[in-house]
Parts: C-alpha cells; sequence; structure tokens
C-alpha cells in the first residue's frame, strides 16, 4: 500500500473511532470517554500532516502537528462572537473546540505520539516487506 493510501486510512480511521467516542461516550470506560475524542483528533491531524508531506521527516509531522493542535487549543481562550458564531456548529465545534482546557494540550500531545508509534510500526514493516525480510 502506497504512503498516501495508509495516511488516508489512518485519518479516515481516527475520524470514525472519534466520532464514535463521541456518540458511545456514555457506554466507554470514563477515562476512555473523557479523553479518547482528543487524542484521536490529534491523530487525524498527524496523518493530515503525512498525507501531505509524505516524504518529510516524523519529526516534522510531529511538530507541525503539535504545532497546529496547540494553536487551536490556545485559540479557544479567544470568545469573540464572531468565532463562537462558528464554534455553536457541529463542524466547528469539531474542528475549533469550545473553550481551553490545559488536559487538551495532554491529550493532543499523547494522541499525536500514538499516531507516530503506529507510523513508525507500519513504516517498519513496509521497509521489511521492500528489502525482503
Amino acid at each position: 500500500m502506497n504512503k498516501r493510501l495508509s495516511y488516508l486510512l489512518g485519518i479516515l480511521i481516527s475520524i470514525l473511532f472519534g466520532l464514535l467516542s463521541r456518540k458511545l461516550g456514555s457506554s466507554l470506560p470514563v477515562f476512555l470517554a473523557e479523553h479518547a475524542g482528543d487524542a484521536l483528533w490529534a491523530m487525524m491531524i498527524y496523518f493530515g500532516f503525512r498525507f501531505l508531506l509524505p516524504n518529510k521527516s516524523m519529526g516534522l509531522s510531529i511538530s507541525l502537528s503539535v504545532c497546529f493542535c496547540f494553536a487551536i487549543e490556545f485559540s479557544q481562550a479567544y470568545q469573540a462572537g464572531w468565532i463562537n458564531a462558528i464554534r455553536n456548529t457541529t463542524i466547528g465545534a469539531l474542528v475549533l473546540g469550545k473553550g481551553f482546557l490545559w488536559i487538551d494540550l495532554v491529550r493532543y500531545t499523547v494522541g499525536i505520539l500514538i499516531a507516530s508509534v503506529i507510523d513508525s510500526a507500519i513504516n517498519s514493516k513496509r521497509n521489511e516487506e521492500y528489502n525482503g525480510i
């Protein structure tokens, strides 16, 4: 499977599980219900950067993902009427969030690290197959 296709699959799986974590939150263990959605959102962002920059380093994608996620979270401290109107839509809430929470920075970091470990494992397996190991 080519790189971009695997990253697109990572994006779609992250979205699916993220939406399910929101919809089925009451059925999940409390820890997962509270933390999984934001971690999965950050995983989607990481896979998105990998999709856009498939031949760049993993470190660059990690850095860009952290900067993007943190910027979105810090932007939530800004509470003007026009941006709150966007945040009050479903897509606006999913992309921009509602209010700043420091714990979200931890959730994003963990999600990005999990995604990078998955990415590394898949790339390692891809390299083994390519080299005939």
